[in-house]
């Protein structure tokens, strides 16, 4: 009996020996169960977030996208390297699409969109700059550019008042053929004694008489004093329609039928001009011009019978 009680005894230890290995098999069993369930839930967790940072990381990208967008500049350099980094944004946008789940990736890219952010603040700064320079130069320009007109004007003006004092002084300076008298002459006693007539038939030459007026701004010395008349048919008067006979004045040319050269000292000087005639005189007017320095000075006529 104490023999089978043993045995008895022996293979009850045996039986909780197995039920205890049994349940220590089943406890790792769930306990490897547990950790595996566990390690797939932190790896769909991680995926997740990858994904959702992924996304955060893309919408950043989008937004740096506009705003690199609206920096423009008229800076070639600069505007050359803002360009790069639109195509460089473009690029960082194409792999995060391509490498959604890669964390590493992902991580990179967010290192990247925020150096490209903090470079963009740097561009921001520098354009504001360049604008502020181009708003300082261009406003000094335009106030470069109003002065040099105010003194093209202001020079335009003097060019004008002196043009206009030069036209003065020329107006001024031209000589006056003072109180004009006009006689038809005949002569007698061999050519020494006039005899005034108005009667065309009679006439040999007209004699025009004048006073050039006293004038000191008028330039001094010898000058050529022409008559030059018109006939009643509008014909000019000359000894020969050539150009030795011929005249300019205010900026025409024409015949004169005499002339008489005077040494003028700017004071009076009274001077008479015989004019004759190739042909015969015929009855009617005649207009008598005084010339001299290429401009009429007097005027007058004569009505022969």
């Amino acid at each position: 009996m104490e023999s089978n009680q043993q045995e008895k005894k022996s293979d009850n230890k045996k039986f909780i020996i197995i039920i205890i290995l049994l349940l220590l098999g089943n406890v790792a069993f769930v306990a490897l169960w547990l950790m595996e369930k566990n390690k797939k839930e932190t790896v769909i967790v991680e995926k997740e977030q990858v994904i959702v940072e992924r996304d955060n990381v893309k919408a950043d990208l989008l937004e740096l996208q506009q705003e690199y967008a609206t920096l423009q500049t008229n800076d070639v350099a600069l505007q050359k390297e803002l360009e790069e980094k639109r195509i460089q944004i473009a690029e960082l946008l194409e792999q995060a699409d391509k490498h959604k789940n890669d964390a590493y990736i992902i991580s990179k890219l967010r290192k990247e969109t925020e150096t490209l952010r903090k470079v963009m603040k740097h561009y921001i700064v520098e354009i504001d700059s360049l604008n502020t320079l181009n708003k300082t130069i261009t406003a000094e320009k335009d106030k470069v550019t109003k002065d040099l007109n105010v003194e093209k004007d202001k020079t335009s003006q003097l060019s004008k008042d002196k043009e206009k004092l030069q036209n003065t002084v020329n107006l001024g300076s031209i000589l006056k053929a003072e109180n004009p008298t006009v006689k038809g002459i005949k002569f007698k006693s061999g050519g020494t004694k006039e005899v005034e007539t108005t009667k065309a038939s009679r006439v040999e030459r007209i004699k025009v008489s004048c006073v050039i007026g006293e004038n000191k701004i008028a330039k001094s010395g010898t000058k050529t004093v022409y008559v030059r008349i018109v006939s009643p048919e509008g014909k000019e008067i000359c000894k020969s329609p050539d150009d030795m006979n011929m005249v300019k004045f205010n900026g025409s040319k024409g015949y004169f039928a005499g002339k008489q050269d005077i040494n003028y000292k700017n004071e009076e000087v009274s001077i008479d001009v015989f004019c004759s005639n190739p042909t015969a005189f015929v009855p009617g007017k005649y207009l008598i011009e005084i010339i001299a320095d290429e401009a009429v000075i007097g005027q007058s006529a004569i009505t022969l019978k």
